[in-house]
């Protein structure tokens, strides 16, 4: 018998994946559980594998698809009787080659509508139009067909303006009403309209430049690819306000001098100015509730855990880890916390589960040397804070002037769920709690 594998759900929150490379090729032996494949999300690979013993059959999805949960990736020929065949998307159709945005699909060259007659009529006499390589659920196919509805001309409001079910039935419901303006409602017999929902981001064109003479191309990598459309996505989806707050980190290094020997003895890590940072984050989250939130149509929530994301720079991708429940843990269990995960990051062997779910991220830019920065949010959280470079500077205290170790709180932060009152006060909390540090808070 023949087994199909499916995309897995390679952690929560992941959606889609892109398949790198191909483990394994067709007429290949497959052991139960042998890798056969290499995705890429966002941050990290991860290797799908095999639900039963057989031959590897026909790969349905090509190295660098983009590939949603549930999608069909390949058959496992000849699987013993009895194993348990991988889940399968809800319609037999293969994953196209690669993601194209919706806005652009009647564009984008060699990209083709494919007319699919149907049973169905829209009552305009057309044939649905499913563009060659337009990244669809099977819901959406389906639909297209059975009303015969224009791909190309439905506007996608999903992320990276793909199309949903939800944009292909309104569609289907304003063609049926036709394209006439309604009505002006009388004042007399009915309230006035709720105002229209601002319009989903349009998708820009593709970019090509060409190269001049002496340029050199480097060919996008996938997570270079994943990167460019997180960043571009967070920037169109929350409006974007940013607040900086200088701290006096006196206490905090005077604290760090006293201790950091007897502290790399006992824990075996560096005692750095980061753990006294995301103590004081944390301390801050906990006092205003809706920094730690994300944003809904159906409201704000604020998330009841508090699961601290860790910027790591390397030198071609920015990993984000997540410590879970970070407000548990002591300076010193950050510290070796923060130790364990960064030094994973940089070897590549976090799990999937360990850079999902985050509720709040802090990045630490002042280990680059900046002074002054202005993140970008990491969706779908309310906010990301930046702790810059601790700069010695003269600073005025009463009426005398003194020379102290300095450092700007800089905060970027999403203005449909806070306004600058509550990001303020947010700032001022994690400068208080930065300045009021004691030796009793390292156990």
């Amino acid at each position: 018998m023949a087994t199909t594998v499916a995309m897995p759900q390679l952690g929560e929150s992941v959606t889609e994946g892109t398949l790198a490379k191909w483990l394994k090729q067709p007429g290949e032996p497959v052991a139960r559980f042998e890798s056969i494949a290499e995705v890429v999300t966002d941050k990290v690979n991860a290797e799908i594998p095999s639900p039963a013993e057989g031959t590897m059959g026909e790969h349905l999805v090509k190295e660098g698809s983009v590939v949603a949960v549930g999608e069909q990736l390949c058959v496992i020929e000849g699987a013993a009787a009895g194993e348990a065949p991988a889940p399968a998307a809800a319609a037999p159709e293969p994953a196209k080659a690669a993601e194209v945005p919706v806005a652009a699909a009647a564009q984008a060259p060699g990209l083709q509508g494919t007319s699919v007659p149907a049973a169905a009529s829209n009552g305009n006499g057309t044939h649905a139009v499913i563009p060659e390589g337009m990244h669809l659920t099977p819901v959406v196919r389906m639909l297209a067909r059975e009303h015969n509805v224009d791909l190309t001309r439905v506007q996608g409001s999903g992320f990276g303006g793909r199309v949903t079910k939800k944009d292909v039935l309104d569609f289907i419901d304003r063609e049926r009403g036709g394209t006439a303006a309604p009505a002006a409602p009388s004042v007399l017999t009915q309230a006035p309209a709720a105002p229209a929902p601002a319009p989903a981001p349009a998708t820009p064109a593709p970019q090509h430049i060409t190269a001049g003479e002496g340029d050199v191309l480097v060919p996008l990598t996938n997570v270079r690819r994943a990167i460019a459309d997180h960043m571009s996505r967070s920037w169109a989806v929350s409006p974007h306000a940013w607040f900086m707050m200088e701290v006096n980190m006196q206490t905090v290094w005077n604290l760090r001098e006293r201790n950091k020997r007897s502290f790399k003895e006992r824990y075996g890590v560096d005692l750095t100015f980061l753990p006294f940072v995301a103590k004081a984050t944390l301390a801050g989250l906990r006092e205003f509730p809706t920094m730690n939130a994300s944003w809904s149509d159906d409201g704000i929530v604020e998330h009841r855990n508090l699961h601290l994301g860790i910027a790591v720079a390397l030198e071609d991708n920015l990993i984000v880890p997540v410590l879970r429940d970070a407000d548990r843990l002591s300076i010193a269990g950050l510290a070796t916390t923060m130790a364990d995960i960064a030094d994973r990051a940089r070897s590549n062997k976090l799990k999937i589960d360990e850079i999902q779910g985050g509720t709040f991220t802090l990045n630490n830019t002042g280990a680059l040397g900046t002074v002054l920065a202005a993140p970008i949010i990491n969706q779908p959280q309310a906010a990301i804070l930046a702790m810059d470079r601790i700069v010695k500077r003269v600073v005025v205290e009463g009426d005398a002037m003194a020379i102290r170790p300095m450092m700007n709180l800089c905060i970027s932060f999403d203005h449909r769920l806070n306004d600058g009152l509550q990001a303020a006060r947010f700032l001022g909390s994690v400068k208080a709690h930065l300045e009021s540090f004691s030796d009793a808070e390292l156990q």
